[in-house]
């Protein structure tokens, strides 16, 4: 049995949460210029959490739940998830984006994973606040996966990381396989292996054996 965590923006998705929820504000510009500065490493991502958090402010509730209903697995995302299920495998989605937006796509697709660890924007009187809470905000993906391990009872180098952003480095840095999903330039030369696909993500998979074929 390993462990298999994913990265959730940019990697099982190609909906960026912060800019759906940036259009219903009128901020989605701003919002995705500050995403590729942070997913390139140019600003730390806690400050670009933050940042993009407060740009919301102001937010309704019910619109922020329309952004989240807005968001959708890949190609190809809710089967390989599915396959990993079936075969044992521990699932996880550790993202600094937000649990209800996660939880969106996977209803959607009926499926689910066995963890997630995400961040949550709080409300007051039906709005955001501009804040942003949980774990993986100052949080990271490094030790959220090794807590996972070690919950599970794996070590590090049984678990495998799928993502493409700077946040998800130190989680791709200490597993024991490191998927880059179309990663970005200042991540890349830290994966192991670099997809552009879930069907790829899945090939590798295989080839790793963490799957085997039925």
């Amino acid at each position: 049995m390993t462990v298999v965590a994913f990265d959730f923006d940019g990697t099982l998705s190609d909906s960026e949460m912060t800019v759906l929820l940036g259009d219903r504000r009128s901020v989605a510009a701003d919002m995705a210029d500050i995403t590729e500065r942070a997913m390139n490493d140019e600003i730390g991502y806690a400050e670009s959490l933050r940042r993009r958090a407060a740009l919301l402010e102001g937010l309704p509730e019910a619109e922020a739940e329309a952004a989240f209903d807005e968001v959708v697995l890949r190609e190809g995302a809710a089967d390989l998830i599915a396959d990993l299920n079936d075969a044992g495998i521990t699932t996880a989605i550790l993202t600094g984006g937000f649990e209800r937006g996660v939880a969106a796509a996977l209803e959607r697709e009926d499926v689910s994973v066995d963890h997630i660890v995400s961040n949550r924007l709080p409300t007051t009187a039906g709005e955001l606040t501009g804040a942003v809470d949980g774990p993986l905000v100052e949080g990271t993906k490094d030790d959220a996966l090794a807590d996972l391990a070690d919950d599970v009872g794996v070590d590090l180098a049984d678990t495998v990381a799928v993502g493409d952003g700077a946040n998800d480095l130190p989680m791709l840095e200490v597993a024991g396989l490191a998927i880059g999903f179309e990663p970005k330039p200042a991540v890349e030369p830290h994966c192991d292996v670099v997809v552009t696909s879930m069907t790829e993500a899945r090939e590798t998979l295989l080839e790793e054996a963490v799957l085997t074929e039925h």
